[in-house]
């Protein structure tokens, strides 16, 4: 299931959250038949991305700006020296940048989960011998296997591909993974 990713492996063994979220994605593709259901999963995927990144920031900002303040000789809820103003602000911007790399880094998570389905799928499909890496969803990926052709599982791990692409450019969030579920959902 971690695909020899050894952190991810620790977070999946000891992160009750991490498992339920994992649980989640591979169910994805059975919530992907109808258009209204393509669009549910895509925000429900968005918005654990951006739980995800909310839950890190919540941690870690708060701490960091008081650090910060403390340093620059503010007391304990006072003003800010004179000129300093500029250093908050780069903090501020730089904590902004972390949540939205960690929104992208849980959906480049979610991603690596469903190509790894679709991978199994298409295994499944040819008839390959090797190890199934979602064993916990054999029954989806049969029925997945059986409903849909070869070539359909290779243009929905390409949906995926580009989706991945997609934020890779900064596309917003919500928009690509919308485009992947409806492409998933086509085949």
């Amino acid at each position: 299931a971690t695909q020899g990713h050894v952190d991810r492996a620790r977070r999946l063994a000891t992160d009750p959250a991490a498992r339920a979220r994992r649980a989640s994605v591979l169910k994805l593709p059975q919530r992907v038949e109808d258009v209204g259901g393509a669009l549910r999963a895509a925000q429900e995927l968005v918005d654990a991305a951006a739980e995800d990144a909310k839950q890190l920031a919540e941690e870690m900002d708060g701490k960091e700006t008081e650090d910060l303040k403390a340093a620059l000789g503010a007391a304990q809820g006072g003003r800010l020296p004179r000129g300093t103003a500029g250093v908050v602000k780069d903090l501020e911007d730089m904590q902004k940048r972390r949540r939205t790399r960690t929104q992208r880094d849980s959906l480049d998570v979610a991603l690596a989960d469903l190509t790894s389905f679709y991978r199994d799928v298409l295994a499944l499909q040819l008839g390959s011998r090797i190890a199934l890496a979602n064993t916990d969803a054999e029954d989806a990926l049969e029925r997945l296997a059986r409903s849909s052709t070869p070539e359909s599982t290779l243009r929905r791990i390409e949906a995926i591909a580009a989706c991945g692409e997609a934020l890779d450019r900064n596309v917003a969030p919500l928009l690509a993974v919308e485009a992947m579920t409806m492409a998933l959902r086509a085949g």
